[in-house]
């Protein structure tokens, strides 16, 4: 039975290096790419992408949640590519709920056996702290977690 390992990704460029990762050195796992739509935060969930409240569909629509849907589909678009640079098949998933917790829970649940994540904190001030998400990962993970500065 192949590795299992988990790449939860926002679209940052640390969440897109941490899979570059997982496909060189894990190109023969089972690789796994999460993307957690956060309903707490509206613009969180997808790293860069402009969210500006006059213009999008009002935060907790169905008209919002199918938005982050098809931010979700253009983001897997793009680690497709990345993995087929590798020649590695890539599975994805999208849930829904807090980052941290989804993630840890998704670990769980598919009885992965790493965890590679992007590690970053929101804010210059921050720079030497991990975000929290990847803080909350890293401490509360039941398995193996490889963090890409």
């Amino acid at each position: 039975m192949s590795e299992r390992i988990l790449v939860p990704v926002d679209g940052s460029p640390l969440s897109k290096r941490a899979l570059e990762v997982a496909c060189d050195e894990y190109g023969t796992a089972e690789i796994t790419a999460l993307h957690v739509i956060d309903p707490t935060e509206p613009g969180y969930s997808i790293f860069g992408a402009e969210y500006d409240p006059t213009t999008a569909p009002r935060y907790g629509s169905e008209a919002w949640y199918e938005r982050a849907e098809e931010l979700a589909d253009e983001l897997f678009e793009e680690l497709h590519t990345v993995a087929d640079e590798y020649g590695v098949s890539l599975r994805t998933e999208t849930v829904v709920g807090r980052p941290d917790r989804e993630i840890i829970s998704y670990a769980t649940d598919a009885d992965v056996d790493q965890i590679i994540l992007g590690s970053h904190g929101r804010s210059e001030e921050s720079r030497l702290l991990l975000g929290s998400v990847t803080e909350a990962v890293a401490f509360r993970s039941p398995v193996r977690v490889s963090l890409i500065r």
